[in-house]
């Protein structure tokens, strides 16, 4: 089942995230993404220690489109793309707060369930399934 729902976080640029050309370094973009994640996970799969986490990640991209400055005003908006036996997909789209046809970046992750303990992926369970449900969108979201 479809939804149109999406999962959304304010991101502050850090003087930390900058480059020596005075926007938010490429790699920082996955930390803005990972930001998302944990709060997705918060929020949603209720996680309040990091024993609560069971997925890993398996892939990432990200498509740069517009840099960001110091004082740019980011939301990250995610999505749920697939889910499937073992793992599931989030889309990303990193736009501008006060300007949302201003789009950033957008990227894509995989994360795989996994059982810390065995050592060895396992199936999306019922309760994660549901969970996820609520944000998936298939294809674009606009």
């Amino acid at each position: 089942m479809q939804s149109n729902k999406m999962f959304s976080t304010d991101i502050e640029v850090r003087f930390r995230d900058l480059d020596a050309m005075g926007h938010v370094n490429n790699a920082v973009f996955f930390t803005y993404f990972e930001e998302g994640r944990k709060n997705f996970s918060k929020k949603i799969f209720k996680v309040s220690d990091l024993s609560d986490f069971t997925f890993i990640m398996a892939h990432i991209s990200c498509d740069y489109l517009k840099p960001i400055k110091f004082n740019g005003n980011i939301t990250l908006k995610m999505w749920v793309k697939h889910i499937g036996n073992k793992s599931f997909s989030f889309g990303y789209k990193l736009i501008d707060s006060k300007n949302e046809s201003t789009v950033y970046a957008t990227g894509e992750s995989v994360q795989v369930c996994y059982d810390y303990t065995a050592d060895t992926p396992m199936a999306v369970t019922a309760k994660m399934r549901e969970a996820l449900a609520q944000y998936l969108i298939q294809g674009d979201p606009d």
